[in-house]
């Protein structure tokens, strides 16, 4: 643990070195964890994002929950707007529907279709998708010119949601660690 705390300290240190060296960054993509500790630590030094020109956030990672959304968006980042964001590099990025007080901070993620399909199948039968708002595992299908995965399961699990008006497809929520890794998955750092 202390090495994860040394590396994050250092990965800190690198984003206000850049961020306070004149370039004009408006746009940072990161987990909830460094999130938070750069922000604390701009505050430390007096400073903070907003003040030194970030405008919009890109942030996944499985401990974005609706809690800490609400928590960035009332503590940490004042008129900086960050979306939710899950991915990886087997699919690319799936984006959130807008996240607001109205739904409770509710994070719902799209797979960036056609590339990649995400969905939320039977922790039993991995060829069975389960119902809207039932829990499973995910699966991914990407298919690109240069590569195709069919049904890989991740190591991530979620709740099955319906398609929004923005994307007419199945979505995911609660994403979190698959249970059968969870306790020997470290998150948030990566």
């Amino acid at each position: 643990m202390d090495q994860l705390e040394a590396y994050k300290d250092h990965v800190i240190e690198q984003a206000i070195t850049l961020l306070q060296a004149g370039h004009d960054i408006q746009c940072m993509f990161t987990t909830p964890k460094l999130l938070e500790g750069l922000a604390f630590e701009l505050e430390r030094r007096g400073t903070s994002l907003e003040e030194l020109g970030i405008r919009g956030i890109f942030s996944g990672g499985t401990e974005f929950t609706p809690q800490w959304t609400r928590f960035a968006s009332e503590e940490l980042l004042g008129d900086i707007y960050m979306t939710p964001t899950y991915g990886n590099t087997l699919m690319g990025l799936a984006c959130s529907r807008p996240v607001t007080p109205v739904d409770d901070y509710k994070i719902v993620y799209y797979a960036p279709q056609p590339r990649a399909v995400i969905e939320v199948v039977s922790f039993d039968d991995p060829g069975e998708v389960v119902p809207y708002g039932e829990t499973g595992r995910v699966r991914l299908t990407t298919l690109t010119k240069e590569f195709f995965v069919p049904g890989f399961l991740e190591r991530d699990e979620g709740e099955r949601e319906e398609p929004y008006d923005d994307y007419p497809w199945d979505g995911i929520s609660g994403v979190r660690p698959f249970r059968e890794f969870a306790a020997a998955t470290t998150v948030g750092v990566y």
